[in-house]
């Protein structure tokens, strides 16, 4: 472990690998032929308090020792207020498809890269401030971003990591008095929100709208340039050149990482092409939401009014983005590879349905492939919706129970709602006909599914009640649920006692969430 004073960033950087604006001034403007423009964090002008710090990325990923937390350049450092040795800031240009529709030129508006880091596991990360202030891509914005979203990305990020989905990272966050104007709802109600920084990290932050950006405006050399970096140093098994295998590749762990969200009941709130990680992974937390009840139609952006990225909706987002990261790709395909990364995007709804049904076999309990295991899935989630049972905890509770002798306790809350369907019968003995020919035991079953389901996520409620608190300098909330989501299928006591895994507060119903940060 090492002390901020010992630790520095990692030569050589992203600067000097690829094209870089010329113009090193740091005001908003249209940006051609580079892939990152020169970005300074503007500091913050009032006293930084840290709100809460990630121990596991700070050791595990940095090599930091955690009671660094306490050093008073470390606030500093996150805030965007002290560079560490090594930083060079910088800020991404990219394009994307918002709701549909071409956007042009997006890139960092409130993001800013200070370096990358190589790890004592050899491990490569790229460290990003959000909110450190306005970059050439701000467009209208100010470059900051409020306590509110920060808390949200924080808790976020470290919670889908504990849940084995793949994720951006979350180092730390830390507020200031300085003040900014928010619309929350674009409804005309503006007001003043306190500033937050958070420290996040990912292997590489490039996404499908990096390489959008540079087909649409026919930069091809540094198209290429993106492309092959991110084989080089993510996908070494793809051999360099082979951009179609490189496709295959992004669409394939793209079907597992929705799948992955779809049996947790997460709803991102904005896929648009420029929050798609080319790596497949969890980035750009904003509107999103985790199902209460199971309502495949559940948006859990305010903003999102035709429910384009609706929970039930996001498989059918993911093969329409790939295939826009095809069209992205053509100018370094052959004719020939063009029609096979049609054919390869055509493949999509078949790899994302085998990844789907061999995560819910194991959120059932079942080790082994059954042949009525679609059926019985199909079953349990048209129970649920027609009896909006709550998603998380029905699975959760169905692996505390025994299938031979079912008894039912008040702890079982979210079984009781499905118990008296009429298919609850034809459900159970189709469960227990496919566990006694796979050969599991009872035992084995609820082990297998106490291992997948999670007891606790991050329910929007859960994160309002911690931002309502720290909004008022508490900030034990958020401390509380970063432990908790750590662990997320090892009962709390401290968590039990505040519900976290009860029915919502009624409350909760009225929550709404939008992309303003």
């Amino acid at each position: 472990m090492k002390s901020l004073s010992e630790w520095s960033f990692t030569e050589p950087n992203l600067l000097v690998q690829f094209p870089i604006d010329p113009i090193k001034e740091n005001y908003i403007r249209r940006v051609p032929g580079c892939v990152f423009s020169h970005a300074t964090p503007t500091p913050l002008k009032t006293q930084l308090q840290l709100v809460s710090a990630s121990h596991d990325v700070l050791e595990n990923i940095l090599d930091l020792n955690p009671i660094e937390e306490a050093n008073p350049v470390f606030a500093k450092f996150i805030a965007g207020n002290q560079l560490l040795p090594g930083s060079v800031t910088i800020a991404h240009r990219y394009g994307g498809y918002q709701f549909g529709y071409w956007a042009d030129q997006l890139g960092d508006g409130r993001a800013i890269t200070l370096g990358e880091y190589v790890n004592s596991k050899g491990n490569r990360w790229e460290l990003q401030l959000k909110g450190a202030g306005k970059t050439p891509y701000s467009r209208n914005g100010d470059g900051r971003a409020v306590l509110r979203s920060s808390i949200r990305e924080y808790l976020c990020s470290e919670a889908m990591h504990a849940l084995g989905i793949p994720t951006s990272r979350a180092a730390a966050i830390v507020v200031s008095k300085d003040m900014v104007v928010r619309d929350q709802f674009y409804n005309g109600r503006m007001k003043y929100e306190p500033t937050a920084v958070v420290l996040r990290l990912a292997p590489t932050w490039f996404r499908i709208g990096s390489l959008e950006i540079l087909t649409r405006e026919k930069e091809i050399k540094n198209l290429k340039q993106v492309v092959d970096f991110t084989i080089e140093h993510h996908m070494p098994t793809i051999p360099q050149g082979n951009y179609l295998k490189f496709l295959e590749t992004v669409l394939e762990q793209s079907a597992a990482l929705v799948s992955l969200w779809m049996a947790h009941g997460f709803t991102h709130g904005v896929l648009n092409t420029d929050n798609m990680s080319l790596l497949s992974i969890t980035i750009d937390y904003g509107p999103f939401g985790f199902l209460d009840s199971y309502n495949p139609s559940f948006v859990p952006n305010h903003s999102d009014d035709e429910g384009r990225y609706s929970y039930l909706n996001q498989p059918k987002i993911f093969k329409w983005n790939m295939a826009r990261l095809a069209d992205a790709l053509q100018p370094l395909l052959s004719a020939e590879e063009q029609k096979e990364a049609a054919a390869t995007i055509g493949r999509f709804d078949e790899i994302y349905q085998q990844q789907f049904i061999s995560i819910f076999r194991r959120k059932l309990g079942l080790s082994k492939a059954a042949k009525d295991e679609d059926k019985l899935v199909q079953l349990l989630l048209d129970m649920m919706q027609q009896r909006r049972a709550d998603f998380t905890q029905t699975f959760r509770q169905l692996g505390a129970i025994h299938l031979d002798n079912i008894e039912l306790g008040e702890e079982h809350w979210a079984l009781h709602s499905i118990t008296t369907h009429p298919s609850f019968s034809e459900f159970i003995s189709l469960y227990q006909k496919i566990v006694q020919e796979t050969g599991i035991s009872d035992e084995e079953r609820c082990r297998v599914m106490n291992g997948v389901n999670p007891r606790y996520v991050l329910h929007n409620w859960m994160a309002e009640a911690a931002i309502r608190q720290a909004e008022k300098d508490d900030f034990h909330l958020t401390h509380l649920l970063s432990k908790v989501l750590s662990k997320p299928y090892d009962k709390d006591d401290e968590a039990e006692s505040l519900g976290f895994s009860n029915p919502p507060p009624d409350w909760a119903c009225s929550l709404r969430v939008s992309c303003s940060s």
